[in-house]
This record gives C-alpha cells, structure tokens and sequence, in this order.
C-alpha cells in the first residue's frame, strides 16, 4: 500500500516533502505533479525501481527516459551541449518541455536511448516538483505518467491511487493537472527537431 499525501501545491508541507524524499532515497518509486501531468520518478542510479517503471507502464529498451533536474546547474554533468542549444534551453526553462540531448558517460547506459545515446533533459515548472528535487539533491529518473493503452498522462491523483496503490511507494496529490506531455525538442544534432507537440508552446524552435 502506497503512501498518499495532499500537498499543497503553491506552499508544499516540508514535512511530506522530506517523507516523500526519504523514500525515493530508499529505493522506492514515487507518483509527484509536474506541469504536464503526474510523472513517476525513482533514484537515476536503482535499477530495480527503474524496472517497476517500465512494468508499471510496459516500456520497452527503446523508450527514452527523462532526468528530471531542479535547475540547468546540473545540465553539462549528463547532458553534451552546444552554445546556441544551452540558450533555447535556459530561455524556456523551467517549462513544460523535454529536451533530448547526448548522453554523457554520467548517465547509466539503461537510461539511454540505446541506438543514439541520448537522453532526456527537463525542468519542471511545478513547485512540488522542484522541492522534491531541491531536497533530494540530485535528479530524478522520470516519466510521464501514462497507462497502459491510454494517450494522455494521467491527471487525477484519486484515480492514480485506484490503479497504482500497490504498484508504487508514494503518491503526492499536488491537484487536478492537464492531461498533456511534455513537448519534446531534439537538440542532440545540428538541427533542432520538434518530436511531440505537448503542453510547451513549440513557437521557440521552429
């Protein structure tokens, strides 16, 4: 049974915030909000709380994960970028935009898309979120929350509860989100890609 904690979502409860840090620190998944929806998150480094994951949500080895950072300090440590990339980063940071860049040799292989290397880059524009990560000092391993068989991420935390209670450790009900993901830009080459229009306005990068 997982734990299940109203947090406010403009003034989170420290408290809750440092139980909820405590369990990612043990090994455990969590259920948080982010600016696109509910996501789950692990520690980058637990293998085992990155395969409930993927059961979870039936990924498979070609699915690209996020690490979730706090800020663009920690950017250059698992992430190669160029100038004119760092600039559209900061510029629209934090936001609701997944970034996908090289993967430095930082980043635990299983994370990368194994073809390309590359991974996923975000800043959430979410408080809980961002005290999550402040607390935890370091990124998290993340993901949209999205079901099996459904398009959108998951919005309701009480209906999250219904379907995961028993399958993760801590749920943060930080409020009824939008159901859109993130958008995601390539930055990994010369050319920048858009990859998914989501709930980032994609004006910046076309």
């Amino acid at each position: 049974m997982s734990q299940f904690f109203y947090v406010h979502p403009e003034n989170p409860q420290s408290r809750l915030i440092q139980q909820a840090v405590a369990i990612v620190r043990q090994g455990g998944v969590v259920v948080y909000p982010t600016d696109s929806g509910y996501a789950l998150g692990c520690q980058l480094e637990n293998k085992q709380a990155l395969e409930r994951i993927c059961r979870i949500r039936r990924l498979d080895d070609k699915h690209n994960f996020t690490i979730m950072c706090r800020d663009l300090s920690e950017l250059s440590f698992y992430a190669r970028v160029e100038n004119t990339a760092y600039r559209l980063i900061r510029n629209n940071t934090p936001g609701s935009y997944t970034f996908i860049l090289k993967a430095t040799k930082e980043v635990p292989r299983r994370l990368m898309n194994s073809k390309r290397k590359t991974i996923g880059i975000r800043v959430p524009d979410n408080r809980i979120a961002l005290d999550l990560l402040e607390l935890l000092e370091e990124p998290m391993m993340s993901t949209s929350l999205i079901l099996p068989g459904n398009d959108f991420t998951e919005s309701d935390p009480e209906a999250i509860r219904d379907h995961l209670e028993h399958a993760v450790d801590c749920i943060l009900h930080g409020g009824y989100l939008g159901e859109q993901p993130t958008t995601v830009i390539d930055l990994s080459e010369d050319a920048t890609q858009i990859l998914r229009r989501g709930s980032g306005d994609v004006s910046p990068f076309e």
